[in-house]
């Protein structure tokens, strides 16, 4: 009896160790697919974001053409071109977007300036990257930043910091080239990931979406708006609702204001920067930067 019971003790163990090597097997499959899928997702993100970024850029170029071309066309177009951009960005801003002001569209037409045949290693950077290139003032110095940002995949923070530590100089003058090229690796995030390539105000304000708190919000910023009348009235009287993120630009760095008001009373914008954390130098000196912003 005790051996027949040995008998089938030991089939029950094996049946459950042949359950657990097939849940292993499927597992192991179920998690290859998954990875697998992950993989072409992800890449399929790096496609579209490249995608969009080329385009952009591409047309960006052939607007700052289209501007060069308008200005030769003769000495009386030249002189009436001082104001033309002015008159063009307010119609383009109505149409496409805050993508197209006045220091944008001067952008493009140095961009274009700079590259009269268009480069195709700019397919490879963003529009921000391309502002940031055109620091440089050198032609050549220019080009060897691109070559490397695209080799390297450099970040616009990392190309900015490398242009404004003079990468190009310290290259040629060092003889540990390899130590200084790896010292950018250590101050800056190489990956940039396609949700935040997408994030890209410019990108945003090209494909026409709108710079809402889908892209760009918190959960005390949407208590308050939830809760917009009270706290209208809670503000006191004559105030009205103007902007939630409102993007700010200087050169290539956007700024958001969380909340816009404006007060017919008092004839004055009220502006809010919402801070959960202890309040610092820095926000106190990003606050003035705003009110200059609105009182220039």
């Amino acid at each position: 009896m005790e051996s027949r019971k040995n008998i089938i003790f030991d089939m029950n163990d094996k049946t459950e160790m042949k359950d657990s090597a097939d849940n292993n097997t499927l597992n192991k499959a179920k998690g290859l697919l998954v990875d697998n899928i992950r993989q072409t997702l992800q890449e399929a993100r790096k496609s579209i974001a490249s995608s969009v970024n080329s385009t952009l850029v591409r047309a960006y170029w052939q607007v700052g053409k289209h501007i060069v071309e308008y200005e030769q066309g003769g000495a009386e177009r030249a002189e009436y071109g001082k104001n033309v951009i002015n008159s063009v960005s307010k119609q383009l801003v109505a149409e496409f977007g805050s993508g197209f002001t006045p220091t944008n569209l001067r952008y493009m037409r140095q961009f274009y300036l700079c590259f009269p045949i268009y480069h195709t290693l700019c397919d490879k950077l963003s529009w921000s990257h391309c502002r940031t290139l055109l620091k440089v003032q050198n032609s050549d110095t220019m080009k060897w930043y691109l070559s490397e940002c695209v080799r390297e995949n450099w970040s616009v923070r990392q190309l900015d910091r490398q242009i404004n530590t003079l990468f190009y100089e310290r290259m040629l003058a060092s003889r540990d080239k390899e130590s200084v090229k790896k010292e950018i690796q250590s101050t800056e995030p190489q990956v940039l990931a396609p949700r935040e390539i997408i994030r890209d105000p410019y990108i945003l304000d090209f494909l026409g979406i709108p710079q809402s708190e889908h892209f760009l919000e918190s959960d005390l910023e949407q208590m308050l708006i939830s809760k917009l009348q009270h706290f209208l009235l809670e503000l006191g009287k004559g105030y009205s609702f103007v902007a939630r993120q409102k993007r700010i630009s200087f050169d290539d760095k956007h700024f958001y204001i969380d909340l816009v008001f404006y007060n017919y009373m008092a004839r004055c914008f009220v502006l809010i920067d919402l801070k959960t954390d202890e309040l610092t130098h820095q926000d106190l000196g990003q606050m003035q930067m705003y009110v200059n912003y609105y009182t220039r």
